[in-house]
């Protein structure tokens, strides 16, 4: 089989579907947490946070339920733990991101070595998957299909609902809101910490891919879907797109393996090269032509 025919296989699809959902899922969260004005590079570590959360519990109740739900908990209290540290303490919210990065970096070797003996990798589990892991069973994954959801929720509760007016409000002027009697501190807080649960999804979904968990496993996904959100003009549906074309990227090293001449290290470095273009272009044609500017009360407290 030729390396074209693989790229266009089921395959293909089906893998690029896969690791879409980090992705897709870190990049929701973002838009989220920033659409209400906080700042939020801490989502690379929230995927890790949720990924161990999500084996750690599938390991001790043998439910992927459990573990789903367990890696979505994980990620609100990370998110909430940030937006306290940013809104309540009046952190810097780079400060605070990088911070909470290194911590789940850190802290999730230390509790792989204290909970399984390794700072490498967990014990295997199963998740979700079933049958031959085909397309089929790729586009009926709960993980799959929750993210989905939560992209749609979110697009459409941004722009269709009460509460989603107030996090908008909250983000673009944070004064005004305050003075027609939003409060603008539970909305960044609450936006921050449901973004931070959609943001565990994906880490769950990284970590059942693989069946384990794995230190760093992460791999630069929260920061690529950063620049997701950055180049999507903090638009969820947009934001979601750019991510398709990054995970279809990361695909590809998997896929190609075998099938060409080219090093797979090389095909490997496609997904960030592809966002540090993304990143140029934006910063020198502007980001209106990717969805708008960011919200203008970005990094702003609410009594500024």
């Amino acid at each position: 089989m030729s390396a074209l025919s693989v790229i266009f296989s089921g395959a293909m699809l089906a893998q690029t579907v896969r690791m879409v959902v980090p992705y897709a899922c870190a990049a929701v969260g973002g838009v989220l947490s920033e659409r209400s004005g906080v700042v939020n590079i801490a989502l690379e570590g929230t995927l890790l946070a949720s990924a161990l959360a999500g084996v750690a519990v599938d390991v001790a109740t043998g439910s992927p339920w459990a573990g789903l739900v367990a890696g979505a908990a994980c990620g609100a209290i990370v998110g909430a733990l940030h937006a306290a540290l940013v809104v309540r303490g009046r952190v810097d919210a780079i400060v605070s991101g990088i911070a909470l990065n290194l911590v789940c970096a850190g802290g999730t070797r230390f509790t792989l070595r204290a909970l399984y003996g390794s700072s490498s990798n967990s014990p295997t589990i199963h998740g979700f998957r079933w049958g031959s892991g085909g397309l089929w069973s790729t586009l009926v994954d709960p993980c799959v299909l929750l993210a989905l959801g939560a992209a749609a929720l979110v697009t459409w509760g941004l722009t269709r609902t009460r509460r989603g007016l107030q996090v908008r409000a909250a983000g673009e002027d944070p004064a005004a809101a305050r003075a027609v009697g939003i409060d603008v501190e539970a909305t960044r807080l609450g936006a921050v910490a449901l973004g931070g649960a959609i943001t565990g999804l994906g880490g769950v979904a990284l970590a059942f891919d693989l069946h384990q968990f794995q230190a760093g496993m992460s791999g630069g996904r929260g920061f690529i879907a950063l620049a997701a959100v950055v180049v999507s003009g903090w638009r969820p549906g947009r934001a979601v797109a750019a991510c398709v074309v990054f995970a279809a990227l990361d695909a590809l090293q998997i896929v190609l393996q075998g099938q060409t001449k080219v090093p797979a290290q090389l095909v490997g470095v496609l997904p960030f090269v592809a966002t540090l273009l993304a990143l140029v272009v934006v910063a020198r044609h502007g980001r209106g032509a990717f969805g708008g500017p960011p919200p203008a009360g970005l990094g702003k407290h609410g009594d500024v």
